[in-house]
């Protein structure tokens, strides 16, 4: 018996293979496994569950915000959360847990977007921790936030189509009539099977009018109007053109976000209040902690946070002498208070995942947009159609009431009532029912006189909505106006801040700057040289270009910060360590070939700072000077180029840098010779100013020099002085020029 029973399991076909304690097990290939078993579950997975359509959402989020609005919490009173995620289990079956956290991302308590759909009252956590964590749903409360007005009131109105649920009980949407693109207004991130998305949010004033805009000129250039991403918890996003211009054309992109901080001198400490969107406090905390272990940072005393009712706070304690700019550029490149959002624009249009642009992305929206206003003003057209024609119809039976109530009175059965009248007026079968319905209290002539005046309202009605359906520019007319309204009502000031032309890779020097004192010699045609003393008593015979010469020869340490001015109106700026020794037989480094200045722009003054105090003069070739405070040039992000530095109104003649007042002296071309005390000027708080007249010139002249002015330089100067600004100079007589002026 054993071995029949053997001989039967030999009798397998190929195709199947007997395994003991399995039985029978088919034989199939990879690739149908893959086929049958896999793609149906990757299918669902992208369709219906990871990845945003078109409206903004994703299943889950539709299911929970439509049971919401069933259950009347538009517009009703907070309800306890575990009501709604019981009554959601109708529409999506995938446990109490998934949809209360879908729930709890979507509150205006767990701050994850910038307009919540839900508002909260309990304990919802929030997005920046994740040791704070939001309290059961039996102890939370929640309803619609009004923004979802602009979700739900054409829901009614066939905007979109209503479709089975799991079990074909009941209906839900598959999509929602949004009046505006959530899509990009409230972030979106997904990971499905083989692929992902990952939608910023942005502000939704930028939204709407670059809507507007591109409806109503296809080529206009987004950037005007949409600046950037705006991310609910602040921050500042270091901006790049380039960047957002291929995050917008492509869909796909990274953006820099840094947090924002601030120094508190009294104790010592930097507080800092926003974080990037894409890292939580406890990360940020761990990281530190690290790095103080492995001794890469050695200026912080104490860490802690100090998050409460008030918001975000995360506290560093700092060492004595501490600089908290420039511990906070190391921190920004080893922590995430740093931190990169990777887009990926990846949305379901018409049931088939496509990464889009911004254009493209607006592009569909106004397309579904534009089919839901005109399903809406379709269902009202219809509406008004139905009720005209029972108007039309009653109108004929109140022409003769005698005859409606004869035709009634004389009717034996009461199934005749209603073809009798049929007959009797020429009326159909729906108005003759719409006719036996009135009550007999009605047959008066009020009654009958609102009925006239109705269908004469009626009959305008149509004729207006027929006409939005056969023209597209009033459609659209009407989708810019809903979006104009939705900027009045919810458009709010934007949250993350811009930093530009921050230089990520030279934000600080990653070991101490050794200080030692240095011989900094600039020539006329743009060579550095960085001398140790040593080194310049051993060899003091400077070696140049042919016809260069040495122009600026200053005493400083090393690290000081170095500004070049250009005659292109812009100033570059660097640390002197980032220059290399160099030795008096040598040319020196050429500056603008290391500083990337612009073809055929020259150097016109070099300032070298610490503490950027002290004024600047720019005397310029019209006769005017300008005296701006160096300060004004500081900046924390170490940008490393800064544009209009100074006005362009006449090109410089000189600039200097004096920390105390001096007396310059001022030549025209024309010979005449002015001294003037810089005393006399006040600053100018802003970069670009013109500055004040000093010197009048006559048609024609200009300003040929300046020259820093010394007593004995001129005998009898005080012919050459004035307090009185502006002067005309005086011209040195011809016969005492060779002795009276030592030049």
């Amino acid at each position: 018996m054993k071995k029949k029973k053997f001989e039967n399991r030999k009798s397998v076909s190929m195709n199947n293979t007997y395994i003991e304690g399995a039985g029978i097990v088919e034989n199939q290939p990879i690739t149908q496994t893959l086929e049958k078993n896999y793609m149906p579950y990757a299918m669902s997975v992208i369709l219906s569950r990871a990845l945003p359509q078109i409206d903004g959402f994703k299943p889950s989020h539709r299911k929970l915000l439509y049971t919401m609005y069933k259950m009347g919490l538009l517009n009703g009173k907070l309800t306890k959360s575990a009501n709604i995620v019981g009554a959601t289990m109708k529409l999506n079956p995938h446990g109490d847990s998934a949809i209360y956290e879908t729930m709890v991302r979507l509150s205006r308590g767990y701050q994850a977007l910038l307009h919540p759909y839900v508002e909260s009252k309990g304990n919802f956590g929030r997005f920046y921790s994740k040791d704070m964590a939001y309290a059961a749903s039996r102890y939370t409360e929640a309803k619609l936030a009004p923004i979802c007005n602009e979700l739900f009131n054409e829901i009614e109105q066939n905007a979109v189509d209503l479709v089975p649920n799991y079990d074909n009980t009941t209906t839900e949407p598959s999509l929602l009539p949004t009046k505006f693109p959530s899509i990009l207004v409230n972030s979106n991130v997904g990971i499905a099977v083989s692929m992902a998305s990952s939608i910023c949010p942005f502000n939704l004033k930028e939204v709407c009018e670059t809507t507007i805009n591109l409806i109503k000129d296809e080529n206009f250039d987004i950037l005007e109007t949409l600046q950037g991403p705006d991310f609910p918890g602040g921050g500042f996003l270091i901006k790049d053109d380039s960047v957002l211009n291929k995050i917008y054309n492509t869909g796909k992109g990274s953006i820099k976000i840094r947090s924002r901080y601030s120094f508190d001198k009294q104790n010592n400490c930097i507080d800092i209040t926003e974080i990037p969107y894409t890292t939580t406090v406890e990360a940020i905390i761990e990281k530190i902690v690290d790095l103080i272990k492995q001794n890469k940072i050695k200026e912080i005393s104490d860490i802690r946070d100090e998050t409460d009712l008030n918001g975000l706070k995360l506290t560093i304690d700092l060492k004595r002498g501490t600089n908290p700019d420039k511990l906070m550029l190391k921190l920004f490149k080893y922590t995430p208070l740093e931190d990169s959002y990777a887009c990926n624009f990846n949305i379901l249009v018409n049931g088939s995942p496509k990464v889009m642009g911004i254009k493209e992305i607006i592009q569909e929206w106004k397309k579904f947009r534009y089919n839901c206003v005109k399903r809406r003003v379709k269902f009202k057209l219809d509406k008004k159609e139905k009720k005209l024609h029972l108007i039309k119809g009653l109108n004929k039976i109140l022409l003769d009431i005698d005859k409606t109530i004869k035709i009634i009175r004389e009717t034996e059965e009461e199934s005749e009532v209603v073809p009798n009248l049929m007959i009797g007026f020429g009326i159909d079968k729906i108005q003759a029912e719409y006719v036996t319905e009135i009550k007999l209290r009605n047959l008066n002539r009020e009654y009958i006189l609102k009925r006239v005046y109705e269908k004469d309202e009626l009959e305008n009605d149509i004729k207006t909505l027929s006409d939005i359906l056969k023209s597209d520019n009033k459609i659209n007319s009407i989708i810019c106006d809903e979006l104009r309204e939705i900027i009045k009502k919810y458009g709010q000031p934007r949250k993350t801040m811009f930093l530009y032309n921050v230089e990520q890779d030279e934000t600080f020097n990653e070991n101490e700057i050794s200080d030692h004192p240095v011989n900094l010699f600039l020539t006329k045609d743009g060579y550095l040289k960085k001398i140790l003393p040593n080194s310049l008593r051993l060899n003091s015979e400077q070696k140049l270009k042919e016809n260069d010469k040495i122009v600026t020869h200053l005493n400083v340490t090393n690290n000081t910060d170095l500004l070049f001015f250009s005659d292109k109106c812009q100033v570059y700026k660097t640390n002197l360590s980032a220059f290399k020794d160099s030795k008096a037989s040598s040319l020196g480094e050429y500056v603008p070939a290391k500083l990337n200045f612009e073809n055929d722009e020259k150097i016109i003054g070099m300032i070298a700072t610490k503490d950027y105090s002290g004024n600047i003069l720019f005397f310029f070739r019209n006769g005017k000077l300008a005296k701006i405070p160096l300060s004004s040039y500081q900046t924390k992000t170490n940008r490393k180029k800064l544009a209009k530095a100074y006005s362009d109104i006449s090109p410089v003649c000189k600039l200097f840098f004096e920390q105390t007042s001096s007396e310059y002296l001022i030549i025209s071309n024309n010979k005449r010779y002015l001294i003037i005390d810089s005393a006399l000027i006040s600053i100018k708080s802003t970069r670009t100013s013109q500055g004040v007249n000093v010197i009048k010139l006559n048609k024609d002249c200009f300003v040929e020099n300046v020259k820093t002015y010394k007593d004995g330089d001129i005998y009898n100067s005080h012919k050459f002085r004035t307090k009185n600004l502006p002067a005309r100079g005086v011209t040195p007589k011809s016969d005492d020029l060779e002795y009276q002026l030592k030049l």
